[in-house]
């Protein structure tokens, strides 16, 4: 997917980003998200409302972690969302985040964990970024 871009402040784009929002097929409940730098990091609930919503059952939910890479061009910001079974290349997520929701990628949460060891910083700085 490309990126998205809006005439929103970063402060209204992250509020929206981290927002709860209801669908017909779905309600997407953003339990936790912390911004480090650029990146926007969410754990959302998914529940299904209707059959098809991530092989759910309608009333079944899942947990995602979520990457949203934001950027400004001129007085718009955009956005790009990403999860974590597509690899997201960056690897600043939130440790306490890999025990919120269930792995769907081995290999990027093995480099998480390398990214907080090699920047021990990191970890308490993306702690502390909660909006």
């Amino acid at each position: 997917m490309g990126w998205t871009f809006v005439r929103l402040t970063r402060d209204q784009l992250i509020r929206e980003l981290s927002a709860t929002e209801e669908t017909e097929r779905s309600r997407n409940e953003v339990i936790d998200h912390t911004l480090v730098g650029n990146v926007l990091w969410t754990v959302v609930r998914v529940t299904a409302k209707q059959a098809g919503v991530l092989g759910l059952a309608p009333g079944e939910s899942a947990t995602l972690i979520g990457c949203h890479l934001l950027e400004s061009e001129g007085r718009e910001w955009g956005y790009k969302s990403l999860v974590e079974a597509e690899h997201p290349y960056y690897y600043s997520c939130p440790l306490r985040y890999l025990d919120m929701a269930p792995q769907r990628c081995a290999t990027w949460r093995a480099r998480v964990h390398a990214f907080h060891q090699q920047h021990p910083a990191s970890s308490v700085a993306g702690d502390a970024a909660t909006e």
